[in-house]
């Protein structure tokens, strides 16, 4: 089951109480105040973990409470802290308030760690109110109660590579034939009803190159308001560096114009407001096994005035998968250089 959002309660310990004691032991006369303090509570921490990749856990169940610390004892004894909780969260885990819509972390590397609620502090002992002039002091203090917050927990996959388009295109088989993924496939549209990931390795060793792919869910006319499913996965696009939009040239489909197809999606892009239309996109021309020349010819001339790059494949013999799966490397390549040594630095002297 994929689950890429879950609100989420979490409470962590009080603080012990501080005690209020003397001492009163043989030979020791006016022995003065031994109260130790209060322990202080749990935390609660969240941990990136590469083995999580849904949010399901916290789906069925959504509250999590770290330990109380315990109270302070005679003869000076400091209460014992409360054990933490320690919540483990996919990567690419974004936290954010529930009640303010305030980002509180993005969880976007494995084994990052951070205190989502911390824990109350423990409350002071009556001989850490002992003075010169107040020596048999009575005061003593509660402790101090811990954070309490709801989260909203929102998944965003983190892909090198977004496979895009209508559904029943080929995304689900071209991602079988590049990576160990083996998503459903059929022949009927949505098939895919969540998104899949898979490891695509270009080269030989020791000179290969690897890249995360992702196949998201098929886009239609109106994804971006709830139609489809779109709105419910566009948002796994947001973090990939290139998007790959499979465009069918076959009769398959029933729509007539691949044009107007890659026109719908860009457009849904656009409207989900994350910048999406922005991103580097490579054209694929799918089922140009079966294809309809009318189509693809539609399809080339669309994508040579808009001066993009056109990979015809077909998924299903294997012809031009290796010609795609080495473009996707070297875009995604070219796209980290330029995140790791922007444009400009450097250029004056």
């Amino acid at each position: 089951m994929f689950i890429d959002e879950a609100t989420i309660r979490v409470k962590a310990g009080d603080g012990g109480n501080g005690c209020m004691a003397f001492r009163r032991e043989k030979f020791v006369p006016r022995g003065g105040p031994s109260g130790g303090d209060g322990g202080k509570g749990g935390d609660v921490i969240m941990e990136a973990s590469e083995r999580h990749n849904t949010l399901v856990h916290f789906r069925f169940n959504p509250e999590y409470k770290a330990q109380r610390g315990r109270h302070g004892e005679g003869s000076n004894k400091t209460g014992r802290e409360g054990e933490d909780v320690l919540l483990k969260v996919p990567v690419g885990t974004i936290v954010y308030d529930d009640d303010t819509g305030e980002k509180v972390y993005d969880f976007s590397n494995a084994d990052e760690r951070v205190v989502v609620a911390r824990g109350g502090r423990g409350g002071r002992g009556n001989a850490r109110f002992a003075t010169p002039v107040h020596r048999a002091p009575r005061e003593h203090e509660d402790g101090h109660p811990g954070e309490e917050r709801v989260f909203r927990l929102e998944l965003k996959l983190l892909a090198d590579v977004g496979l895009v388009g209508y559904p029943n295109v080929g995304k689900s088989t071209l991602i079988s034939r590049i990576s160990a993924a083996r998503p459903k496939i059929a022949d009927y549209p949505f098939t895919t009803l969540q998104p899949n990931l898979g490891v695509v390795m270009v080269g030989k060793p020791p000179h290969e190159v690897t890249f995360v792919a992702a196949d998201i869910p098929g886009l239609i006319e109106g994804a971006h308001s709830g139609a489809g499913l779109g709105a419910q996965f566009l948002r796994h696009i947001e973090r990939t560096r290139l998007l790959v939009h499979l465009v069918d040239v076959s009769d398959d489909s029933g729509r007539l114009d691949p044009a107007k197809d890659v026109k719908v999606i860009n457009k849904e892009l656009q409207s989900f407001g994350a910048k999406l239309e922005l991103k580097p996109m490579i054209m694929v021309a799918s089922k140009i096994d079966v294809a309809n020349n009318s189509k693809l010819s539609r399809l080339k001339r669309y994508c040579k005035i808009h001066r993009m790059a056109l990979f015809p494949i077909s998924a299903v013999t294997g012809m031009g998968i290796e010609e795609l799966k080495f473009a996707m490397a070297e875009k995604v390549g070219e796209l980290k250089e330029q995140v790791e040594s922007p444009a400009g630095v450097g250029d004056e002297e």
